[in-house]
């Protein structure tokens, strides 16, 4: 005993020692490429081929259609947890191009048609002075690109304040695209701003004076563990404190990302000063009420870019291991282990063994099933190219679809389906009949965590 213990615990030979472990911008570099390759495959960014790492880190990472519907279930769980409340919070919407904002920045992205910019720089008859005068005119009475999302509900304050019977708080939320300046990178553009896009989450909160500063932290612990509330790992997810340039404190919401932390939400207390501007005059119609008294609210701004929230979870959720194909074959597994709520997919169809053709009729009838109680499905029946199950396994995980569904000969006899997991890779036989009812209920759970 003595011997085989000595034997067990004898160091091993310098050929057989573990390697040294990567350093961490080696494997934050590994990572970003895991991650790029899944997402380029599988669609869920929609980059050119032989894309680098820096798609991940650009202003709009070009989504692909999985990225899309991540997004759009980001943007529905957020619309969701607003619901919840307990407080009025009332959709609005602005228009993307505004005639002239009247608090236009001077370096807000102007809409200028180009036949009329054209005209006037080809005009010969146009001294120099006359000509920049023309062209500051054609800015001047130009419309605006919206940058943000505030201004449109404060625009909307007024009208929305009757609804609530003059009571604060209550919000006004929009999910929208907004358009912002990309500096010159270097890339030949001699220092010309582009014009970028985001997709923003706006929740504009009206509070009484006195109690602005506990709704501010009460909405700084209640974005925090919503962000936290998806992630595999939730100390991902930070706050820090910050400062706009007229010197108001806010407070930011940041993903840890392998390059530094970004921020994927902002929360500002503006004061009254937004609202006293929109509306100058007599702010009598501006006064809602706070119990017994009459006073201006004070505008919290909420806001929270989902291009960038979609990219931290995407990171958040990829998962690299081994995964033995045979006893000779060893390959790293690729796991987008996205939230259920998130996922795109929630399940994929396949047929196994067993008459095509009563398989596939059957596969139809549960994706009809499951698409009318609003889950998901790939339709993984229809396609053409045989594919082993190892390999639709690997598969559906980069898609990070939550399960697959087997039907076989044996659910032609009795009813019996093979299920497996997208997390424990575990499969159980179910009958066909409780698909829905189980898929209903995991993800339903998954929406009280």
């Amino acid at each position: 005993m003595a011997a085989a213990a000595a034997r067990l615990v004898r160091r091993p030979s310098p050929s057989l020692r573990p390697a040294r472990p990567p350093s961490a911008s080696t494997a934050a570099a590994q990572a970003s490429e895991a991650l790029l390759d899944v997402c380029l495959r599988r669609r869920f960014l929609a980059g050119p081929r032989g894309s680098g790492a820096s798609l991940l880190r650009a202003p709009h990472p070009g989504l692909g259609p999985a990225g899309i519907q991540l997004k759009n279930n980001l943007a529905a769980e957020w619309r969701a947890a607003l619901n919840l409340l307990g407080e009025p919070v009332f959709p609005v919407e602005a228009p993307h191009h505004a005639a002239r904002a009247p608090d236009a920045h001077p370096r807000a992205l102007r809409v200028v048609p180009e036949d009329s910019w054209t005209a006037i720089v080809r005009d010969r008859a146009l001294g120099g002075e006359d000509r920049l005068a023309r062209l500051h005119d054609l800015l001047e009475t130009s419309g605006t690109l919206r940058t943000g999302l505030l201004h449109g509900a404060l625009e909307q304050y007024v009208n929305c304040l009757d609804l609530v019977n003059k009571k604060l708080p209550y919000g006004l939320a929009q999910v929208g695209v907004c358009f912002h300046p990309i500096p010159d990178a270097g890339d030949g553009n001699h220092g010309i701003q582009r014009v970028g896009e985001r997709t923003v989450s706006s929740l504009v909160w009206f509070a009484p004076p006195r109690t602005a500063g506990q709704w501010l932290d009460f909405w700084l612990r209640h974005r925090l563990l919503w962000w936290r509330k998806f992630a595999l790992t939730p100390s991902n997810f930070s706050s820090s404190d910050c400062q706009d340039e007229a010197g108001r404190k806010g407070i930011k919401l940041c993903y840890n990302f392998p390059w530094g932390k970004e921020s994927v939400e902002a929360l500002w207390n503006l004061g009254d000063h937004e609202l006293l501007q929109m509306y100058p005059g007599d702010n009598s119609k501006l006064q809602g009420r706070d119990g017994r008294k009459s006073v201006v609210p004070h505008v919290l701004s909420l806001s929270g870019d989902l291009d960038r929230g979609v990219l931290a979870f995407l990171y958040d959720s990829l998962q690299l291991s081994e995964n033995s194909l045979t006893r000779k074959i060893t390959l790293q597994r690729k796991v987008l282990k996205l939230h259920p709520c998130l996922a795109p997919v929630k399940v994929a169809l396949n047929i196994g063994k067993g008459p095509a053709m009563e398989l596939r009729q059957v596969c139809q009838g549960l994706f009809n099933e499951l698409a009318e109680n609003g889950i998901s499905v790939w339709p993984g029946y229809l396609e053409a190219m045989h594919s082993s199950l190892e390999q639709l396994y690997s598969r559906y995980d980069e898609m990070s679809i939550l399960f697959t569904v087997l039907v076989t000969d044996v659910t032609l006899e009795n009813g019996v389906i093979q299920l497996r997991s997208r997390d424990t890779t575990i499969k159980e036989m179910m009958h066909i009949s409780k698909v829905t009812d189980f898929l209903t209920k995991y993800i339903t759970a998954a929406k009280n965590v």
